[in-house]
């Protein structure tokens, strides 16, 4: 018998289907069948993002190709640019994501479902790009150069927010951190997204939707909070002495728990030891050591693990990325997941449960969104009409 997924929010209801991802089957996590152990393992992040996009891993030619359309879209609009300028320092950096794509939408809208794909990469290219222009100019004074010689995302957004050329290493765990991040089914950021989709509109709102979503604190901000829980403390023992005051006193402990695992987050052991390997690198690894205690005491005491927001903090440390850009990370990435969800054709083959025909013209239109014929929805909404008053008749 399937337990029953009980919670805050909207956990527990059932959004849909998809062929993006699997969730929680045998503890798992698959995006289009590949394990994201596998992903994380060989793959990189522009592959993940073409799978997710175009339905396949691509080749090496398609690879390539795909990694030179996204770096020569990296820059930004100076429009865009004298847009974030004027945001404070003090903005909420999803507030920053959400107004540059909305942005972004009014100087190059999409027009219509056959440029999708365009604004889509568009996009992917020109996050990291977005947020770290808004943070280095708001917080440090400096109108940054967006361009560079960088192969990756994960290089890039490293590149431009410290002005030099990453470590190799840095670059590969940023660029395992997006492919853990790309995709994981129906949370609530995709669902919102999706909804937005179903009336038509276009995939800069469908984004922007999700970001809104993102930026509620019962969906979005984990592995921030994860990091002010651990940054003050500096020994194991100090770190077990305040967890289980905390736990005494039943204070949420962020980073922990899973709504639909329920033995472990396959991402948690892929992150966790390129936490570790940064950490033996640093001139100290005391928070690698402290957020490794709190995990040994969270499963010694509530049965709890990790989940793939936990060890995050002290990766995203070790690379010199500031906190407070820690979500937009997350951001960066999960893009190509949420505009997949949005591309992805649904089947309409019956009323569903509790569905009025409004929502089923709704997911309808969705479904005929990269061909509308006036004539063919026409006719599917009649042959529909048709078997709701039969059906009611009998």
């Amino acid at each position: 018998m399937v337990k029953k997924i009980e919670g805050a929010g909207r956990r527990g209801q059932v959004a849909g289907e998809t062929a993006l991802s699997t969730v929680g089957q045998i503890e798992g996590l698959a995006y289009r069948g590949h394990k994201i152990e596998t992903l994380a393992e060989k793959a990189t992040f522009e592959e993940v993002a073409y799978l997710l996009l175009y339905s396949k891993l691509p080749n090496t030619s398609e690879l390539s190709e795909y990694k030179s359309l996204l770096k020569g879209q990296r820059d930004l609009p100076l429009a865009l640019k004298e847009v974030l300028q004027k945001i404070p320092a003090s903005a909420h950096p999803m507030d920053v994501m959400r107004t540059g794509t909305s942005m972004l939408g009014n100087l190059e809208p999409e027009g219509d479902f056959s440029n999708q794909l365009n604004s889509i990469n568009r996009m992917i290219a020109t996050m990291p790009s977005i947020v770290t222009y808004w943070y280095k100019f708001s917080h440090e004074g400096i109108d940054i150069d967006l361009v560079n010689n960088e192969e990756t995302m994960a290089g890039h957004f490293l590149h431009i927010l410290h002005g030099k050329t990453p470590s190799d290493l840095h670059r590969r765990v940023m660029d395992v951190s997006l492919i853990l991040y790309a995709e994981h089914e129906f949370n609530a950021s995709t669902f919102t997204g999706r909804v937005c989709a179903s009336t038509m509109s276009d995939i800069h709102s469908c984004v922007v939707a999700a970001i809104g979503s993102l930026r509620g604190p019962l969906h979005g901000g984990a592995n921030e909070k994860a990091m002010e829980l651990i940054e003050n403390w500096t020994t194991r023992d100090e770190a077990k002495e305040k967890i289980l005051s905390m736990l005494e006193k039943k204070e949420k402990i962020m980073g922990f728990g899973h709504a639909v695992y329920s033995i472990r987050d396959p991402r948690n052991a892929v992150i966790k030891k390129y936490a570790e390997e940064l950490s033996k690198l640093h001139e100290n690894d005391d928070l690698y050591q402290v957020a490794d205690e709190v995990e040994t005491v969270m499963a010694d005491e509530k049965k709890m693990f990790a989940n793939a927001d936990f060890f995050h903090a002290p990766a995203y440390f070790y690379m010199g990325v500031p906190t407070k850009l820690f979500t937009p990370i997350f951001v960066m990435s999960r893009v190509s997941g949420w505009s997949a969800h949005c591309m992805e054709p649904v089947p309409y083959l019956h009323l569903r449960a509790h569905e009025t025909v409004l929502v089923l013209v709704c997911r309808l239109l969705l479904e005929k969104k990269k061909q509308i014929r006036f004539l063919s929805i026409f006719s599917s909404l009649r042959q529909l009409l048709y078997s709701f008053f039969f059906t009611f008749l009998l």
